[in-house]
Parts: structure tokens; sequence; C-alpha cells
């Protein structure tokens, strides 16, 4: 993607947002037909207990067809990846509308040069030092479910 064309997103800055409210926020401005970068994808964080949130995901992982396993639901191990995978499901994905937003949808891990001047939207957020029941990173959530992280 040439950097011409990310100059042209809405960008927001993932760094100690909740997954899910970061999520609904991006995939309403999508539907309205906006394109949407998010930077900082492995440090978003997840609000629950951290083996309740892993054995969540493994077992989405894990999920096969029997029958024929080529048809299964995948989910990335990587956290760019998993995090646009999340927001895939808050879009009605099904219809032409959901797949055309999806399609404008950029996650990226850490901050790319194209966008290192560009001022991100900020997104009000709860603390999360504040969440009763804990959080995990997304890094750390895709490191336990087998993501090994370039050094």
């Amino acid at each position: 993607m040439e950097v011409s064309e990310l100059k042209s997103y809405d960008i927001y800055d993932g760094k100690d947002k909740v997954l899910g409210r970061l999520g609904s926020a991006v995939a309403k401005q999508l539907l309205q037909g906006k394109k949407i970068a998010i930077v900082n994808a492995e440090q978003i964080i997840i609000s629950g207990n951290l083996p309740d949130i892993v054995h969540k995901y493994k077992t989405r992982l894990d999920l096969r067809d029997g029958a024929d396993p080529t048809h299964s639901p995948y989910w990335s191990r990587r956290p760019d990846m998993l995090v646009k995978r999340i927001v895939r499901g808050m879009l009605p994905y099904d219809r032409k509308s959901g797949r055309n937003a999806y399609k404008q949808l950029r996650v990226f891990i850490g901050v790319p040069e194209a966008l290192k001047d560009s001022k991100p939207i900020e997104l009000k957020s709860k603390s999360p030092k504040t969440l009763y029941s804990g959080y995990v990173s997304v890094a750390e959530l895709t490191e336990t479910l087998g993501y090994n992280t370039p050094t």
C-alpha cells in the first residue's frame, strides 16, 4: 500500500484501548463509508480473566469441520489479523455492505512509517487499571496461543 493511500484513512491508536469498545466504534465508522486504520494492534487490551480469554480463543482455533476442514472458520494467531477478525464480527459481513466496509479496514502492528506524522483520533475509553475483572493485551494472548513475535 502506498503512502498517499494511507493518508486518506482515519487513524485510531489501539494503545491501552479496550478491544470491544474500539471495535464497535470502528465498525460504525466503516459502515458509514469511512476508511479506517488501526495502529498498535498488539497493545489493545481485552478485559477479563486471562485463563477464560485464552480458553475462549483456543476453542475457536481448534474448530474444524470433520468432513471438510477447509470449510472451517479461520482465526489467526497474529495480533493485527486477530483484531481485524474481531472487528469483522461486528460488521454484517454476510451482506455486501459489510464486506465493502471490511475492505476499508487496515490494522497494523506498531505504527508504519507512512503514518508516523498523522494524529490519531482520540477514543474515550476506560483505563485498563480500573477494570475490575482484569485484562490481557492482544500481544500476550497471541503469544499464549502460539504466535512467535518477530525480533
